[in-house]
This record gives structure tokens, C-alpha cells and sequence, in this order.
């Protein structure tokens, strides 16, 4: 048996495994003149490429519907939720050995039951989720990939803040009571490294962590800060991210990060840096 693409994380607990991720996974564009983009490929592609955890932000849009959009809809809008999630479930139906992570903002405090459950239901993606035995779960006690495709439980869904209405969802993870991140919006090349936001009741060496390996610019000295894809390359290659994640280590408790966050993953060596902080040499 194969897991995420290699016999031996069968055996490893999902909280002792580094995954590759994109940063607003849902806003793609080939236009260089697309400032709001932060990707160059879709979803799929994505996937394809061996991307395991999927970042987006959501906002109401304009005829009432849960989508994401970067920062507002007039600025990106990459479609509703329930569209983006139906190409989250034909992934997971055409590859049955795949553990995939879903990390989504939530700045409007919508509700997790009224409104977030619902989408995930009409999309049929709830039907994959992992629902953990306590919540919020330790890094230590997370099951195997083995067992959570054994199960059919092979889609982890996190989100940064609960509904305003405070109503919680089984299989809808509250993200910064289980991982802590390192900072965002940085335009720095070394990416120092420290813990950014974390909430309780889980101590720090608990919980699972996630590098922000996104760099960039100021645009123009205005204070706006856009993804740089110039520097992608370098930002994306394995001599970058190991750096950020050896600086991150003492922080995680002698652990790797558990997530690599990163914008235009089409380009640079992230799968690489992934598979040797996963123990798999490359070659």
C-alpha cells in the first residue's frame, strides 16, 4: 500500500508528516498584471502536482453565496465553496490513497453549522472527513494515513474562527486550537522564525505548526504587500525552505513543521524540500 505517494507514511501518524500547501489555492492567474494572484495553476493542477493541503480565504459574495475572494470579491473572486470543494471530492475519488488537508479562513464569523456544513454536504465532500475522537487533538495522538484511508476518513478540515454564533461542527477543526504558524505577509529573505498565533488549552509542543514560506513585496513603497513571483524560484527551492524549517525546529519541539505554505507552487523544488523533511531522499 501506497500513502500520499510512499509506503512508508502508511505507518505514520498524520501529526508526524510534513505536507505541501498553497496559499490562496483558489487564486490562480497566468496574467503577471493579476496583483491579487498568488498562484499560477488551478486546483487541480495543484493536487497534481502533489499539493496536500489546500489554504483559502472566504467571503459572502455579492449574491449571497459562501466564496472565496482575496481580501473582497472585487479584488479576486475565485468562485463559491461548493464549486471549489466538488473538485476536492473527484480528486479524492480518482485517488483513494490520499490524505488532504483543508485549511480556510473565516473573517466573517459565519456560522459552522447554519452555513459552512451545509456547503460541504451539497458538495459531498463531508462525506471524507476526519472527525478525531477529542478536540481539540494532540499532535502525539492523530492516526495513522494508513488508517484514516483504512477508514475512509481521509480529508482534514481546519478552520481560523469559529461562527460568531459559537456552533460547532464535528468534522470542522477549529485550526489555531490544534496549530500554531510562524508570521505571514513576510518581506523578509532569511524568514525568521517565530510563533505567531496560537490559542489554547493545548501547550505549544502539543500542537502541530505550520511555516508561512510565502515571500513578499511592498509594492511601489505604498505599504501594500503582493505576492513576489519573481523570486519564486529562490523562495520555492529546497536550500529556502529547509533553512525556514531548521530555524522553526526548536520552536516545534525538535519536530518539522507539519505544513509548508506556499505561494506559485508550480515552480521551485517544494516537493522535494517536503520529501527530505519527510526522511525521503531525492534524487
Amino acid at each position: 500500500m501506497v500513502c500520499n505517494g510512499h509506503p512508508e507514511l502508511c505507518d505514520r501518524s498524520y501529526g508526524n508528516v510534513t505536507f505541501a500547501g498553497a496559499h490562496d489555492s483558489f487564486a490562480f492567474s497566468k496574467d503577471p498584471f493579476a496583483l491579487a494572484r498568488d498562484q499560477e495553476v488551478n486546483v487541480p493542477r495543484q493536487l497534481s502536482l502533489g499539493i496536500r493541503l489546500l489554504q483559502a480565504q472566504s467571503h459572502t459574495g455579492f449574491d449571497g453565496l459562501l466564496r472565496f475572494c482575496h481580501t473582497n470579491c472585487f479584488l479576486f473572486d475565485g468562485g463559491t465553496v461548493e464549486a471549489y470543494l466538488k473538485h476536492v471530492v473527484t480528486f479524492l475519488e480518482e485517488n483513494p490513497n490520499e490524505v488532504l488537508t483543508l485549511l480556510f479562513t473565516n473573517p466573517e464569523g459565519l456560522s459552522f453549522l447554519d452555513v459552512w456544513a451545509p456547503v460541504f454536504e451539497a458538495s459531498g465532500a463531508s462525506q471524507y472527513a476526519y472527525i478525531p475522537p477529542q478536540n481539540p487533538m494532540p499532535q502525539s495522538a492523530w492516526p495513522t494515513l494508513g488508517e484514516m484511508i483504512a477508514n475512509g476518513t481521509r480529508l482534514v478540515v481546519f478552520i481560523d474562527f469559529v461562527g460568531k454564533d459559537g456552533q460547532t461542527v464535528d468534522f470542522i477543526l477549529p485550526e489555531f486550537g490544534m496549530i500554531w504558524e510562524t508570521p505571514y505577509g513576510i518581506t523578509n529573505v532569511s524568514f525568521p522564525c517565530s510563533i505567531d498565533r496560537i490559542r489554547g488549552p493545548l501547550d505549544v509542543g502539543d500542537q502541530m505548526y505550520l511555516i508561512n514560506h510565502s515571500l513578499n513585496v511592498n509594492a511601489f513603497g505604498t505599504g501594500i504587500i503582493l505576492s513576489d513571483p519573481l523570486d519564486a524560484p529562490i523562495t520555492n527551492s529546497v536550500i529556502s525552505i529547509l533553512a525556514h524549517s531548521d530555524q522553526c525546529v526548536p520552536l516545534g519541539n525538535g519536530r518539522n513543521p507539519n505544513f509548508v505554505l506556499l505561494d506559485y507552487v508550480n515552480i521551485g523544488e517544494a516537493l522535494e524540500a517536503v520529501d527530505l523533511l519527510n526522511g525521503f531522499p531525492i534524487f
